[in-house]
């Protein structure tokens, strides 16, 4: 949500750089008790995508982001991480709980970013996924996501799909922000991270009719000479506030 606000102060030349991020150190006793008590904290480990999922362990942390528009930021020389292709952003509206996710407001999240950045699913490689390793969370992103991407004609498995949370925890608060910041590393070293603890696949999800495989090992992010590498990232709040963001590896004069 701040980058969002971010990149439209940008767009419209309200000022010249902005400094984002999230920021989270939120684990006393009364936020364990309080997730306890909804059934989302994982008693034997975070594993997003996979069989077993039970929900997540928590984590805290910070991630800062300097943006520019990127005329101005070749212009200057700056080391660019990664481009900001588009950003989408939607609302669960009335649900049924704040844990529970509603897959069309997520779709809709997903969908807007990708029309927003001018770019069609079928270019991406690489999903950043919200990835909460809870039981019913993971299979309505996953069924999510497939929707989103149908129009694209991806062959099964061809897009990795991967959570941060597996390495480090839910940082709640900055979440969207330890995706984002490993998806612009993962653009910039031109490699494809792994998830952990995935051993075996979620039996509730389609991996076969998926364009979606959770990727387990360290490896080059192949693309064709002529494309640069895209991926996506999503980010869902409590209380259904989705946000899904568009990215692409830096590739001077590719967007002159």
């Amino acid at each position: 949500a701040a980058m969002d606000a971010a990149i439209q102060g940008l767009t419209e030349h309200e000022f010249n750089v902005a400094i984002v991020g999230g920021v989270d150190r939120n684990m006393g006793a009364s936020t364990f008790v309080k997730f306890c008590k909804i059934g989302a904290l994982s008693p034997t480990g975070t594993r997003p995508y996979a069989d077993g999922a039970d929900g997540f362990v928590m984590g805290e942390g910070a991630g800062l982001f300097v943006l520019k528009r990127l005329a101005d930021a070749e212009r200057d020389g700056d080391r660019i991480y990664a481009v900001v292709r588009g950003i989408g952003g939607a609302s669960d509206g009335k649900g049924k709980g704040i844990t529970a996710p509603n897959p069309v407001g997520q779709r809709l999240a997903v969908e807007r970013a990708w029309r927003n950045a001018g770019l069609s699913p079928a270019e991406c490689t690489l999903v950043e996924g919200h990835g909460t390793s809870t039981r019913v969370g993971d299979v309505v992103e996953v069924s999510s996501l497939v929707d989103a991407f149908s129009g694209a004609q991806l062959e099964p498995g061809s897009v990795a799909l991967g959570s941060v949370k597996s390495n480090i925890g839910h940082l709640k608060a900055a979440a969207g922000a330890a995706g984002i910041l490993k998806t612009a590393l993962a653009l910039h070293e031109k490699v494809l991270p792994p998830s952990l603890n995935f051993e075996r696949p979620n039996p509730n999800v389609d991996w076969a009719q998926s364009p979606f495989a959770v990727n387990t090992e360290l490896r080059e992010w192949e693309v064709a000479a002529s494309h640069a590498r895209v991926a996506g990232v999503s980010a869902f709040g409590f209380g259904g506030t989705n946000f899904h963001i568009v990215m692409e590896e830096h590739v001077p004069g590719h967007l002159n």
